[in-house]
């Protein structure tokens, strides 16, 4: 948390007021997050005209006319705040355009992380070169997913977390996809038909279009940079619902499955 939906309406909100903007002001307040911050991005940026912003799995991206792309992840606990009236302890990068706006990156647990590449070697950035298709891209289809999940005797829940099998997908919307496709988080990945992947396919790309149309879903830290929270979580079919009627009336249980909540129908998903 934040997944796919969050980071895709956090960089929907950040083009609203970077694209295009000469970047003014860059000020990193401290020397890692996760990791070291690249020391030369203060630098780098300063001066720079935002070209571009686009998503990568959980992974934001900001493109410059210098050739520079800018790349955070948010973590467990960041979020982008626009015009914040104060800055606080946990603001770790601002950034100030030549139109009089500011951004600041905040991250209480710094789980989060900053990196600046080459624009034309993205692609060959470290974590994305070991990942699978976007779920919402033409790359992910049920053939595509029966080849990446063909013989695989770990669960369907594990499977579709692992970002090497689709990339960006996260706890929650494996969750709701799962519950809406019918199928159980512990059915042996490998083993399941291609008819049963169509309509997983399909619940996957309508849980995360519905959840980006929410503004995503807030738990406890993440808000849209404006300020909102997301509206997602209003719509749960059974993520954090445990004790509470599917809809079908069975009551919703809760498993931990390697430290993680998983949230079914024992009627619906088999």
């Amino acid at each position: 948390m934040p997944e796919l939906p969050e980071v895709e309406t956090t960089v929907a909100g950040l083009r609203s007021v970077l694209q295009g903007s000469l970047l003014t002001r860059v000020e990193p307040r401290r020397a890692d997050l996760r990791f070291p911050i690249p020391a030369d991005l203060r630098q780098r940026l300063t001066g720079a005209t935002v070209t571009g912003l686009s998503r990568r799995a959980k992974y934001g991206l900001i493109d410059t006319d210098r050739g520079d792309t800018l790349i955070f992840h948010l973590g467990m606990s960041g979020r982008w705040r626009i015009d914040p009236a104060e800055i606080g302890a946990h603001d770790h990068l601002l950034i100030g355009t030549g139109g009089g706006r500011l951004l600041a990156l905040n991250d209480p647990r710094r789980f989060g992380s900053l990196d600046l590449v080459r624009s034309e070697a993205r692609e060959a950035y470290n974590p994305f070169t070991r990942m699978g298709p976007e779920p919402l891209g033409p790359d992910f289809t049920p053939d595509s997913l029966a080849a990446a999940l063909k013989g695989k005797a770990t669960s369907i829940k594990a499977a579709l977390l692992d970002q090497r099998i689709v990339a960006g997908l996260g706890n929650i919307y494996v969750c709701e996809a799962l519950n809406m496709a019918g199928i159980a988080p512990t059915r042996e990945a490998g083993r399941i038909g291609r008819a049963r992947l169509v309509l997983l396919v399909d619940a996957i790309r309508e849980v995360l279009a519905a959840a980006i149309a929410a503004g995503g879903s807030t738990l406890r830290d993440y808000a849209r940079p404006d300020g909102e929270l997301g509206y997602f979580s209003k719509q749960w079919r059974v993520y954090g619902r445990e004790g509470e009627p599917c809809v079908c009336g069975t009551p919703i249980r809760r498993r931990l499955d390697g430290g993680r909540s998983t949230f079914f129908c024992p009627k619906c998903q088999k």
